[in-house]
């Protein structure tokens, strides 16, 4: 009977954890330890046990009651910081947009605070965990990568930093992956001069993707059907598959290719040989069921990002492509710049007739060309 009754308590208690959000309690990161009896430690200690038990909107209104009482009080930042992390386990579409907002408030009023950089560590993943796969909507991958970026101009000595540059190189990863789709799909369909201005970017931007020897093979490729014009950039991409990316299986097949074309082999380099050698002993094998349960996950596979190297710390920025002439291209020609000088002459307005008042000039009719 002891036992029953005890496997019955046992059961409720796990049914209640899972059905009852006030019975969950998860412990919040960042409290205040001192102890004191003070009315705004009261009030923020309250705040903090009912965002615990996910009482948020409690809570939230015990954290605002706590500032618009005690405008002096040491628990301010604390209280700010609270009600953001309050949106942030609520969750939600609408929940996050407020917790980003608490956090960017958070971070301009106290940007000296230890929390500072934990607050942009944490915008950053909620833009990172509404990522999406390359082939759908890109917009929360571009704000990741942004926000993920700020964590290390921000504040690069934060212990955050080390994670926020793994982030920049899985959030790139999509990015990159995305461009590569659309690059290949060019160079499928025959559409060469689309496709090298693609995979071109591509590769100047994200040396660190995983299939960047294949984009520039098919870079390569692209850039050999567009003809003798651009042979400088059919080798140059070969040279860069052997120089930069030593251990890809396409090394020794653009070896040929340079020999064919008469061109000295380049040599390996050595830090991309060192990278290169860490990434391979540190991927990460798919289940025998990843790829199936992949089909069902809203999120992108970034098991294939690098694990190692610097991330760009540029916006990609779309290049104008080689078929566009120097000249076209930014050289000499028309510029629209328009300039402004002070009027020295105060009786040119007197003098000098205002062109908009007279009526255009009648032109001439075409001479006629005689029978």
């Amino acid at each position: 009977m002891k036992r029953s009754c005890a496997s019955w308590l046992m059961a409720l208690a796990v049914v209640c954890g899972l059905l009852v959000p006030g019975c969950r309690r998860r412990p919040y990161e960042n409290p205040i330890t001192k102890d004191t009896q003070q009315p705004d430690k009261v009030l923020y200690d309250k705040a903090i046990a009912d965002i615990e038990r996910g009482r948020y909107e409690i809570a939230r209104l015990t954290l605002q009651t706590l500032i618009n009482t005690y405008e002096t009080s040491e628990f301010l930042a604390k209280a700010k910081l609270a009600i953001a992390d309050s949106w942030y386990r609520e969750g939600g579409s609408h929940g996050l947009a407020q917790a980003e907002a608490e956090y960017k408030d958070f971070i301009l009023f106290y940007p000296t605070l230890e929390e500072a950089p934990e607050a942009q560590m944490k915008i950053c993943m909620i833009h990172y965990r509404q990522m999406e796969k390359p082939d759908r909507d890109q917009t929360h991958a571009l704000r990741a990568e942004e926000e993920c970026r700020q964590v290390l101009v921000q504040f690069p000595n934060s212990r955050f930093a080390p994670q926020a540059e793994q982030l920049l190189r899985n959030i790139q990863e999509v990015l990159a992956e995305r461009e590569f789709r659309v690059g290949s799909f060019y160079h499928t369909k025959g559409s060469y001069a689309a496709a090298a201005n693609r995979l071109q970017g591509l590769v100047d931007h994200y040396p660190l993707y995983s299939k960047a020897d294949q984009a520039l093979w098919q870079l390569a490729d692209s850039y050999d059907k567009m003809g003798p014009r651009f042979r400088s950039k059919h080798i140059e991409a070969y040279v860069r598959l052997v120089r930069d990316y030593p251990l890809s299986p396409l090394v020794e097949a653009a070896k040929k290719r340079l020999a064919a074309l008469e061109q000295d082999i380049p040599e390996p380099d050595p830090v991309a040989l060192a990278r290169m050698k860490y990434e391979l002993e540190h991927m990460e094998k798919p289940g025998l069921l990843s790829h199936f349960w992949g089909i069902f996950r809203k999120s992108p596979d970034v098991r294939m990002a690098a694990k190692s190297g610097t991330p760009t710390m540029e916006p990609y920025r779309p290049q104008i492509p080689a078929t566009v002439p120097s000249s076209a291209a930014g050289g000499t020609g028309v510029t629209a710049e328009v300039t402004v000088a002070p009027v020295t002459d105060s009786t040119a307005l007197d003098t000098k007739p205002d062109a908009r008042r007279q009526p255009p000039a009648e032109s001439k009719p075409a001479p006629q060309p005689k029978p």
